[in-house]
């Protein structure tokens, strides 16, 4: 199921449409700090990895894509209502995450699916 925010009056830019989460899951942070700073969490996660070895974090990207995935396309990221598109399209952000990161749930990604 997709949220959609029309646009508020004035010719404003229509809010992004965001497809909810797996049901029956909860975020490791309220909806408010994780649109304000998850791109922060993230970077903190890949330093944390990268340079310290430290797994299993709190803040795994591959979390995120579990519960995010559409379950239309199975991803977060190839179709302009996926959970990561819709706000960096909106924000005019570039994703660069997914150019090493497979943008599918494990359980796709084991089957062999193509990113």
């Amino acid at each position: 199921m997709a949220l959609a925010f029309p646009a508020a009056g004035g010719g404003r830019t229509p809010q992004p449409v965001i497809e909810r989460a797996a049901p029956g899951t909860q975020c490791v942070e309220p909806p408010a700090v994780m649109r304000r700073t998850h791109m922060d969490l993230l970077r903190h996660q890949r330093d944390e990895t990268v340079h310290g070895g430290i797994r299993g974090s709190k803040y795994s990207l591959k979390d995120c894509i579990d519960c995010h995935a559409s379950r239309s396309t199975m991803s977060v990221s190839q179709g302009e209502t996926n959970f990561c598109v819709s706000c960096h399209s909106y924000a005019a952000v570039k994703i660069d995450c997914f150019e090493c990161h497979s943008s599918r749930p494990r359980s796709v990604a084991r089957q062999g699916a193509p990113k």
